[in-house]
């Protein structure tokens, strides 16, 4: 694995650092290949009940590293895949996947400035908590690109679509009061709490219901884009799924104790 990104696993909890905090966090090649793999991993690991992501050094991540693609673009203009463009395919479409579908919460510590594929990544996970010295930015309009990193799906569903047509037609900084304004971030927190404030929630992710975070994080997809008859189905279905796990019956029990349960992840 690349040290561009570093990968830890303790106690539930998969932490996964983008490292390349001289450039930034920009995305090269090897970057993007050692974040895809650590992401698949994490979601099939059932060690893994968490998955807190964040950038080292004073950014998040500035999305796709320029200086490399230039190379791409001023040579024969096609990459190793023989497409202009084609790590979208081979590299951002299975990160977002793996963050927006693994069966576990992911929490994104936005720590600095996320633009283009960096904020895709953070608006695909399920919480943001950033630092009030952070920001995001589409960008990609400013590159004469169209957006990427699942953004033209999941920032509509932060925003609203006309907001967002707004922010990637005319990308733009969003300060962190802004993005908490807009429903980007859950939480923003002096950058000096920031690594402190996402460690706690993370952890207590990773220790909470394990099968009912998965699926809510499934109806919550599924009910953007269902009927309500369709959605209402769907909920039974998870519900069957939740009902029958073991924290469920954990929880119950520690409620009828007057104790705090201790889940298993089952």
């Amino acid at each position: 694995m690349a040290d561009t990104v570093l990968y830890e696993v303790a106690d539930g909890l998969a932490t996964i650092t983008l490292n390349r905090p001289e450039a930034m966090n920009a995305l090269d090649t090897a970057t993007k290949v050692a974040l895809r793999d650590v992401l698949q991993e994490a979601a099939q690991d059932q060690a893994v009940r968490a998955v807190l992501l964040i950038g080292s050094g004073r950014a998040f991540c500035v999305g796709q590293d320029l200086k490399e693609h230039i190379g791409t673009l001023t040579g024969s203009g096609q990459d190793a895949g023989g497409r202009t463009m084609s790590t979208v395919a081979e590299h951002y479409n299975p990160i977002v996947t793996a963050i927006a579908t693994m069966p576990k919460p992911v929490l994104a510590a936005v720590n600095g400035v996320a633009a283009g594929a960096g904020a895709g990544f953070a608006f695909a996970a399920d919480y943001r908590i950033v630092a009030e010295t952070a920001s995001f930015n589409t960008s990609f309009a400013g590159v004469a690109l169209t957006a990427d990193s699942g953004v033209s799906w999941s920032l509509p569903r932060l925003v609203g679509h006309g907001r967002a047509a707004d922010l990637l037609l005319f990308p733009r900084k969003i300060t962190a009061q802004e993005a908490l304004e807009l429903g980007i971030a859950q939480q923003v927190v002096p950058a000096e709490q920031l690594p402190a404030t996402a460690a706690e929630v993370a952890r207590r992710l990773a220790e909470g219901p394990t099968v009912a975070y998965a699926a809510i994080k499934e109806s919550l997809a599924y009910g953007a884009g269902h009927s309500l008859v369709e959605t209402l189905a769907k909920e039974d279905e998870l519900q069957e799924r939740a009902g029958t796990s073991e924290d469920h019956r954990i929880a119950v029990e520690a409620f009828l104790k007057k104790e705090p349960p201790t889940y298993v992840g089952r």
